[in-house]
């Protein structure tokens, strides 16, 4: 009886440690108060917009700080409103795609991956998808599907072009409200906990990075669930069963 008690204690332990999430802060290098985000753990990692003012400072600034950055590429969307410059398009000619990719990362220099900037229109097409694969598994990229729509066929291409790929688990604040996003933390924990890891996506509102720098500080201590970087996220994602689903309540269909 003993030797069981000890058994269990111990599968106990190990699933509790074993439990990681990985977080993305989307959208960063818009404005100067993006800064703000540089407090938040090292493992947090950062997904850069290209073509900014403050891109490539950002990213060597996030680099120097040994935290990860990811291109985050602007894709068209289903709305085709509120897009940024330089957008990938669906009616863009390959050697465009290339040409876009290669411009949008020469402004995010320290990019180790990319994760897409709305794109519920563009993550849904072969063609384009199968071009962004190719860019990145020739430059040793991983990537991140932000699953703006449950359609997207980008992680699946991802795969079978041989990149590294995981799936975003739930937005934080897609909702910006202090009750919502307590409440998609929550949610990230679960996940995390019931299948091993989980992937967090939020941006860098104030009201988000004061909420994740109190929460994360007491993570593995309160929950023992441990914050690992993105790319060990990735290098991992098979490992785990986990899906993610796409709802009003967790993406935009404008997105």
């Amino acid at each position: 009886m003993r030797l069981f008690l000890f058994s269990c204690l111990l599968y106990i332990n190990f699933s509790v440690s074993a439990s990681q999430i990985g977080l993305i802060i989307d959208d960063i290098g818009n404005t100067d108060q993006d800064a703000k985000a540089f407090t938040l753990p090292i493992n947090v990692a950062f997904a850069i917009l290209p073509n900014k003012a403050l891109s490539k400072t950002f990213s060597g600034r996030a680099a120097a700080q040994q935290r990860e950055v990811i291109l985050h590429m602007p894709m068209e969307s289903l709305a085709g409103n509120n897009q940024e410059k330089n957008v990938l398009l669906s009616n863009m000619a390959p050697k465009q795609i290339i040409q876009t990719l290669r411009a949008a990362l020469s402004t995010v220099p320290n990019a180790v991956g990319l994760n897409n900037h709305m794109g519920s229109r563009l993550t849904q097409l072969t063609v384009p998808m199968t071009v962004t694969m190719e860019f990145l598994s020739e430059r040793g990229l991983f990537f991140v599907d932000s699953r703006t729509t449950r359609y997207s066929k980008a992680q699946i291409i991802a795969k079978k072009k041989g990149v590294l790929s995981a799936k975003r688990n739930v937005f934080i604040d897609h909702t910006p409200s202090l009750e919502q996003i307590d409440k998609q933390f929550k949610r990230l924990l679960k996940l995390s906990k019931t299948y091993g890891s989980a992937i967090g996506i939020a941006h860098p509102y104030p009201q988000t990075l004061e909420y994740l720098k109190q929460h994360l500080d007491t993570l593995q201590k309160k929950h023992g669930i441990t914050l690992i970087k993105m790319s060990e996220v990735v290098s991992s994602s098979g490992s785990y069963a986990y899906h993610s689903k796409v709802t009003p309540e967790h993406s935009s269909p404008t997105l």
